[in-house]
């Protein structure tokens, strides 16, 4: 019998459109194999929002495998080294994965082909990304650092690939390695269950992202106009199975633009995700240093009261405190909103934006390393693309801009009983609603505090 292909999930957690799937069995059996590297050094841990999110999408991918007649390894440990078990174990011939960009992964990548050279090839594919990031380049060949020329150039090579179906065979090795238990784990929380809202909110795993793709579809054109309103259902909430891998972007460019129709909009977003990659293909540290040389003397605030008051959505100004409340319940957060309580948190309170970047890759469930450094250092003005520093959003007039009532009536149960325009806020217009809290600093006093502490920088 041939030789064995491992097949190395990350990422990608998908049978569909999976480059590296099909090159492996197109070459013989497949083992499939999932490594938890928690521990090898410089290796980011993921966050515990995340990890509820992977062992449901585990367990979805083994199912998806044991129909086919495989089954998923699963090993704790450094990345090289439990391969390299699995290879002296089995005799695989050949290592497939897809490639990754997060430098820890591409650390890993390397440590694999010195473990193992030649004798069993680590062979990287594509698939996880509209385009390879690094490959779409200025006319000099350099990569892009800023948004907008990056769009332009990706769109000129767009439509993507078309994905690829699931093969329809696979054949399986005539042994299997060791694999430990999901539950060993320990993945999910125990007590307290702080992610009893999760389960109502998402189905993890790839059923669950085609699901979400074909719910989408008729809501995409009126995208444009929906996805900044935080009271309805205006954005796709595909982010967290495009960060899994359980659906590829590919197949979500052709179904969404499949129609015929301007969601130009919505396709800019899926090339935020790529421009996020080249970013920090670029600056492998963007998550932990601040692009802008600058901001390394800015008079950031040590306040550590003030910054669990912005975690547990207890500041007083209701939009940011529905959104950190939001993200609590669910693991995720309405984009629009994002960007008040990340801007709120840096600007407001003068806290570096690493605490937030930090929160946020513990809490969600898409916690993207490239978009979520990108994110954070454009709201608060220090990265390679960012917003200015001196642009500070004023969240309350941002409340009412964008009808957000309804979503803090939801999330700030305090604030039910108050209709607009006083539920935006209610220590305005001189209400006393229940516990909820007075505003923890004044927008004006913020706003003025926040300039004069860039203006030290700016010399």
């Amino acid at each position: 019998m041939t030789d064995p292909a491992i097949v190395w999930f990350r990422r990608d957690l998908r049978l569909s459109d999976q480059a590296a799937l099909a090159a492996a069995a197109s070459d013989g059996p497949v083992i499939p194999v999932y490594i938890l590297d928690d521990d090898t050094p410089k290796h980011r841990k993921m966050g515990a929002a995340s990890r509820w999110w992977l062992h449901q999408s585990l367990q979805s991918l083994d199912a998806s495998l044991g129909a086919k007649g495989l089954r998923l390894i699963l090993r704790r440990g450094e990345s090289a080294a439990m391969l390299a078990d699995i290879v002296r174990t089995t005799g695989a011939a050949s290592i497939h994965a897809l490639r990754h960009y997060e430098p820890w992964w591409r650390n890993a990548e390397r440590a694999v082909r010195e473990e193992l050279g030649e004798d069993c090839p680590l062979e990287l594919h594509d698939g996880n990304y509209l385009m390879p990031p690094g490959s779409v380049t200025t006319g000099q060949g350099e990569p892009y650092k800023i948004y907008t020329p990056f769009w332009r150039a990706l769109n000129e090579h767009m439509p993507p690939p078309e994905p690829s179906r699931t093969p329809q065979k696979i054949a399986a090795p005539e042994r299997w390695p060791d694999s430990d238990d999901l539950g060993g784990w320990d993945l999910l929380p125990t007590q307290p269950n702080w992610a009893t809202g999760f389960a109502e909110a998402w189905t993890p795993g790839e059923a669950g992202a085609r699901v979400k793709v074909d719910a989408f579809i008729d809501e995409a054109t009126g995208y444009d106009a929906s996805r900044n309103l935080p009271s309805i259902e205006g954005t796709s909430r595909l982010s967290p199975h495009l960060h899994f891998g359980e659906v590829s972007p590919s197949t979500v460019w052709h179904r969404v633009t499949g129609r015929g129709r301007d969601v130009t909009t919505f396709c800019k977003e899926i090339a935020w995700r790529d421009y996020a990659q080249n970013a920090v293909l670029q600056f492998p540290q963007y998550g932990a240093e601040s692009y802008r040389e600058q901001f390394a003397d800015f008079p950031w605030r040590d306040a550590p009261e003030e910054l669990a008051c912005w975690q547990r959505g207890e500041t007083g100004y209701p939009i940011v405190d529905a959104g950190m409340r939001e993200l609590w319940a669910t693991g995720w957060m309405h984009n629009r909103v994002r960007m008040i309580a990340a801007s709120f948190l840096v600007k407001h309170l003068l806290i570096d934006w690493r605490e937030g970047e930090r929160w946020f890759w513990d809490t969600l469930v898409d916690a993207d390393y490239g978009s979520n450094a990108t994110n954070w250092q454009w709201v608060a003005g220090t990265g390679v693309d960012s917003n200015m520093f001196v642009r500070i959003m004023a969240p309350l007039s941002q409340s009412e801009k964008f009808d957000a009532g309804d979503y803090i009536r939801k999330w700030v149960p305090e604030l039910a009983d108050l209709d607009d325009p006083y539920v935006h806020d209610p220590e305005d217009h001189g209400c006393k609603p229940g516990d909820y809290p007075a505003k923890i600093i004044g927008h004006r006093e913020a706003r003025q505090r926040a300039l004069d502490a860039y203006a030290e920088i700016k010399g």
